[in-house]
């Protein structure tokens, strides 16, 4: 049955990295994983049939991206995001990640400043560093329990510093912050005024809960669509990260040829027709099963909220306004930011992100994935309570 979300799925022996990785990870096989940022439900049945459709009429060789799927696109932009988009103003990527890797090669040169927040989704640090640029931290501030931009301190740096492209978490992965227009306003004017590119990873955009509202900066005042790119997918909202596709919407024809040439260099702009074919159905057949996944999400974020403002009331955390991340501080348990990612595994059987890889400042955090039936949820939940309960 389509929107059953409560369908436990056995995803062992399938080549899960979030269930068959968990050995070499965390050296258990049996710990509940929780971590990796994908979800453990069925697909739409729209997609399946594109796809099964896809194998039983079609040779699977090269293919062009179709009108239909840039149809899809920019309709679901629209509609969503209020973005206007032609074809033109689109190029494909295998992944968000890989095209964060062709903006940082195409927009700046060796040596020069890449600005992200701190803590942050960890690819936009080692992106920057492999590719032998200078990386540049503004740490993030808490306030309201929320994770709030130091817009000072990013012009300070600003100042200080050539730094030529910022990337920016939109919304925010660890932390699940869905930026206010005010700050996406004055972050986005600060680079226009010191001729950076903004960089925004908008692929947790369509995963946004109904007491927030997310905002792409790009549309917020049209001369910013001379600096901002924004990277988008169907593969976090959908589940579809196995099936490779995403795309860059850029309105600059300058920074576009940039991105395109390092796309002929490095064979990046080839996308698979897997993806292709699953990203049109979900944009464009989708839409109920996408607001049947939000409903149950926002179910299991009150479910975790409630859990550790009744068992773990000693515990902050963050509420999320959007992904399916919860963010949490493990500060009272006393443990070096090192070992708390194996104490979970070891105490409490259970796979969580460490904070540490997100970022200098969030040592102490742990990211917990909410994705997943409810009956799995609470397992996780009572396997974190342990935790805290014989290391304290």
């Amino acid at each position: 049955m389509e929107n059953d979300f409560d369908k436990i799925i056995n995803r062992k022996g399938t080549n899960s990295v979030k269930w068959d990785a968990r050995k070499a990870f965390f050296g258990s096989d049996t710990a509940l994983p929780m971590w990796v940022a994908d979800m453990d439900f069925d697909h739409p049945d729209s997609i399946k049939q594109a796809l099964h459709e896809l194998i039983d009429h079609s040779i699977l060789g090269y293919s062009l991206p179709s009108d239909q799927l840039i149809k899809s696109i920019a309709e679901w932009q629209k509609s969503r995001h209020q973005m206007t988009i032609s074809e033109e103003n689109l190029l494909f990527a295998p992944g968000v990640v890989g095209a964060l890797g062709v903006c940082v090669q195409a927009l700046t040169s060796p040596k020069e400043g890449v600005m992200i927040h701190d803590p942050v989704y960890t690819p936009f640090s080692s992106i920057v560093e492999h590719n032998g640029r200078t990386l540049y931290r503004s740490p993030l501030l808490i306030e309201n329990g929320q994770y709030k931009m130091d817009l000072q301190n990013i012009e300070e740096m600003f100042k200080a510093h050539s730094i030529k492209l910022f990337l920016l978490s939109n919304p925010h992965n660890p932390g699940g912050r869905v930026w206010s227009k005010e700050e996406l306003l004055e972050l986005t004017a600060l680079c226009v005024t010191y001729q950076v590119v903004l960089v925004s990873d908008e692929i947790h955009s369509d995963l946004v809960y109904s007491d927030s509202t997310i905002y792409s900066p790009v549309t917020l005042d049209d001369q910013y669509k001379e600096w901002v790119v924004t990277l988008h997918s169907a593969t976090k909202t959908f589940n579809l990260a196995g099936t490779k596709l995403a795309f860059y919407i850029v309105y600059n024809e300058e920074i576009k040829n940039k991105l395109q040439f390092i796309q002929s260099q490095t064979e990046q702009g080839g996308v698979s027709t897997f993806g292709m074919t699953a990203t049109e159905a979900a944009f464009s057949r989708s839409e109920g099963w996408q607001k049947a996944l939000l409903t149950y999400l926002e179910e299991n974020r009150q479910i975790v909220m409630d859990f550790f403002d009744k068992e773990l009331p000693d515990v902050f955390y963050m509420k999320p306004e959007s992904t399916y991340l919860f963010w949490f501080d493990a500060s009272i348990l006393n443990i070096d930011s090192m070992q708390l990612k194996q104490t979970f595994v070891d105490v409490g059987d259970i796979a969580l992100n460490d904070g540490q890889s997100y970022g200098e400042s969030s040592g102490q955090f742990m990211r917990l994935n909410f994705a997943c039936p409810k009956s799995v949820l609470l397992d996780g939940l009572n396997r974190i309570k342990s935790v805290f309960e014989s290391v304290r």
